[in-house]
């Protein structure tokens, strides 16, 4: 012990090693304590002439100490014993420039700049270093410079990006589209840099800009490539039936392409409300499409456009669609998907349980997947809860949250597990199941769990009678069963009768949800409005404000009051589920581009 303890008196004892050295003069810059760094750089320039990275440092201490003939000094002797790196004109010229002699400065810069025509791989280092002193013509200069002297350099990405730092927009995007034109691989990324210069408004200047840019390279030169950019330029301003024009051009002139794009315009078009373009993609897909699969798929996306798109469809009409389909695809292990959606029509839309029932457990008998098995238990389980026989469906959830339980499928099990005992009465065990699912990798399911567990906890302690509680859980199986009018009642009497006890606020969501669904947007506003007023400070009102901002953004057709609903989120509930969205519904409504 003493020996150890004598071996490390000595080794502090000892000057500082370089390793040392460095991390202390890392430090202290770092900390901004530059003159304390300055000392320890000075010795490892001395020592390490060659470190670029100490040489840089050291100007940078001497720039913030504003001590400039000392920078001054040592990177002139660098250039005249010429062991000066080539960028070290420009830290030269840019002391100057800080030191106050911009003349002095622009000489140093040019004798930079005269280093590319001796070599032009200099190009991108000094290039580089001109950018990091925002010096931008000068880099843009130096990259250009090299590119033409040498035109197996690329530099175009560097130029791009100078090119958006200096505001000049319609330049950029030019500089990007010729790098994709050049090297279609990196599309993605340059699109992504895009999405960061346009907004959903095609009036926007931007847009306007890239639209211009790549109609022109369409004329010009007619590359499958502006076809697909414009493409995604459309769907970004929501422009769907535009897109669709550029996608159907492009699956005519790439030979052999698949129908996937379509497919996939179609579900976002239907996502974002627009049928009817939504509509035309998904009926090209089933024109077009020789895979039964994929045309299937387009089928079922139609029936579920001719349920939203109108508030009466004709159900019967969609019911024969469903039988057509089912005597044309039978039970086949590839195209469940068919079977899965006819039960969850035949149950919640026509409230016919009962065949639901047998077509998934028919389907059961089919060798398929353990994820297909669970996803079919997990459909059957919920028709089972809609029918009330809470004990079958149990059985089935608990089936799929044994045979996936690594999955977020199985952890949805067991959130429907307690659900459906919640449902029952069963309250205890419902939280059983909920605390496990605090902690899910899916945030949806996490964040459902939490939500109703606090139902749960808060609605129990000042009612040891649960009286409250279990007409709350009657109301949202009522709302499950799609029985809303007969939920709305019983969540009316609920107030009434339990008029200021905490189930009020988890009543007020759920009323003025299902108000919205059957489009009472007045009766829902002021539900929502009266859990900001009378529990602004407690857990739901930040559900209130998403949800009210939602309606007045999609419903009520007030963006400026959506905005407002969206902006208290913002500020007041950043830990909130729903500030993400709340933050990129606020800014589209502002006109500011959306990442």
């Amino acid at each position: 012990m003493k020996r150890a303890l004598a071996l490390l008196l000595f080794l502090l004892a000892l000057p500082p090693l370089q390793g040392q050295q460095d991390f202390l003069a890392k430090q202290y810059y770092a900390d901004g304590e530059f003159d304390k760094a300055v000392v320890f750089y000075e010795k490892l320039v001395s020592a390490n002439p060659r470190r670029m990275e100490y040489l840089e440092q050291l100007v940078s201490c001497y720039h913030q100490l504003e001590q400039y003939d000392k920078a001054i000094s040592m990177l002139r002797e660098r250039i005249e014993n010429g062991t000066a790196h080539p960028t070290t004109y420009i830290d030269l010229g840019y002391t100057h420039f800080l030191k106050g002699d911009p003349q002095e400065a622009e000489r140093w810069y040019e004798s930079g700049m005269e280093l590319i025509e001796a070599n032009p791989g200099y190009g991108y280092m000094l290039g580089f270093k001109f950018q990091r002193y925002t010096l931008l013509d000068y880099a843009l200069r130096a990259y250009r410079r090299a590119m033409e002297l040498n035109p197996e350099l690329d530099y175009n990405t560097q130029v791009a990006r100078i090119y958006g730092e200096q505001g000049n927009i319609g330049a950029m995007f030019g500089a990007y589209l010729d790098l994709m034109a050049e090297r279609e691989a990196i599309k993605p990324n340059v699109l992504r840099i895009l999405e960061d210069f346009v907004s959903t408004d095609p009036g926007a200047e931007n847009n306007v800009l890239l639209k211009q840019a790549l109609l022109g390279r369409a004329q010009e030169n007619p590359d499958p490539l502006w076809n697909e950019v414009l493409s995604w330029l459309f769907v970004r301003q929501q422009q769907f039936g535009s897109a669709l024009v550029q996608e159907k051009a492009l699956y005519r002139r790439l030979e052999g392409a698949g129908l996937d794009r379509l497919s996939t315009l179609g579900r976002i078009a239907e996502g974002a409300g627009d049928y009817t373009a939504a509509r035309a993609a998904f009926d090209f897909v089933v024109k077009e499409s020789s895979d039964p699969v994929a045309r299937l798929n387009a089928q079922l996306h139609l029936l579920d456009i001719t349920l939203e798109e109108r508030p009466d469809p004709n159900l019967k009409q969609v019911q024969k669609s469903y039988e057509d389909l089912m005597e044309a695809y039978g039970y086949n292990p590839g195209t469940l998907q068919l079977q899965i959606s006819y039960a969850n029509f035949l149950t919640f839309r026509l409230g016919e349980p009962l065949e639901a029932i047998a077509i998934l457990k028919k389907s059961l008998e089919l060798p398929i997947s353990n994820y297909t098995e669970g996803y079919l238990k997990t459909t059957l389980g919920d028709v089972l809860v809609y029918t009330r026989s809470f004990n079958e469906a149990l059985i089935l959830y608990s089936q799929v949250q044994k045979l996936l339980k690594n999955d977020v499928m199985g952890q949805q099990a067991r959130f429907k597990v307690a659900q459906t005992s919640f449902y029952k009465g069963d309250f205890e065990w419902a939280q059983t199941q909920l605390k496990v699912l605090r902690n899910s990798t899916s945030q949806l399911i996490a964040n459902d769990a939490m939500q109703l567990s606090l139902v749960i906890s808060d609605n129990s302690l000042e009612d040891s009678t649960q009286a409250a509680l279990r007409k709350y859980a009657r109301a949202d199986l009522l709302a499950y069963q799609q029985n809303r009018r007969e939920a709305l009642a019983l969540l009316d009497e609920l107030l009434l009768q339990h008029k200021g006890e905490r189930i009020e606020d988890e009543a007020l969501l759920m009323q003025g949800r299902l108000l919205e669904a059957e489009g009472d947007y007045a009766g829902a506003r002021f539900s929502y409005l009266k859990i900001i007023e009378f529990y602004g400070q407690d857990i739901l009102a930040d559900d209130a404000h998403f949800a009210l901002g939602e309606l007045y953004r999609t419903r009520l057709g007030e963006p400026e009051k959506a905005m407002e609903q969206y902006q208290e989120i913002l500020f007041r509930y950043q830990d909130s589920y729903y500030f993400p969205e709340a933050r990129k519904q606020f800014r589209t409504l502002r006109g500011d581009p959306v990442q």
